[in-house]
């Protein structure tokens, strides 16, 4: 796991509205504050990828999306569903949510994270944090520090070190409406 003091970093890296590269379950992640409009913009060009897109949100805790998220009772039950694999949903957006974090859709992918250090970025970041794969749009994910800085180099301000959670595949996507799966896990 990565030191402390590198969390620390990364925290305020997010924290100032920068980017940074970081591991997820299965792939390296490009990550940064919901709220901050020009840090999105940043990762859709470092992506380049189209806005309509939308973004995932990981946090620490369910209690970590309120405002992000709006569930209905239902759906909300669904959200604490025991899961045996990373798993995300799609749930009617909050009013913290942009249409471009949402895709201009009225919902947004969210999911609480199992990568002990995901958590603890979210936790030491004190908000939910943006997650979508290190990658061009279109090409492989990184899942590797070292693969996320030989593509991404001077484009991010951090790669924070560590390993994946070894899933050898993205999250699981539902809809927290229905319970359908919208992409295998």
């Amino acid at each position: 796991m990565a030191a402390l003091f590198q969390l620390r970093r990364a925290a305020r890296i997010i924290r100032s509205g920068g980017v940074i590269a970081y591991p997820t379950e299965a792939v390296f992640g490009l990550g940064c504050d919901p709220a901050a409009e020009e840090a999105l913009l940043r990762i859709l060009a470092i992506k380049q990828r189209p806005a309509a897109a939308g973004f995932i949100l990981i946090a620490a805790d369910w209690a970590q999306l309120e405002g992000w998220i709006s569930p209905t009772v239902a759906e909300r039950e669904r959200l604490l569903e025991p899961a045996g694999q990373p798993r995300s949903w799609v749930v009617r957006a909050g009013p913290l949510c942009t249409p471009l974090l949402t895709g201009d859709r009225p919902t947004v992918a969210v999911r609480v994270s199992s990568h002990p250090l995901a958590r603890a970025l979210c936790e030491l970041a004190d908000t939910p944090i943006v997650s979508t794969s290190a990658n061009r749009h279109g090409r492989p994910p990184a899942r590797s520090a070292l693969a996320a800085r030989r593509r991404f180099g001077a484009s991010v301000d951090l790669v924070l070190g560590g390993a994946t959670g070894g899933a050898s595949r993205p999250s699981e996507i539902r809809d927290a409406a229905t319970g359908r799966v919208l992409r295998a896990g």
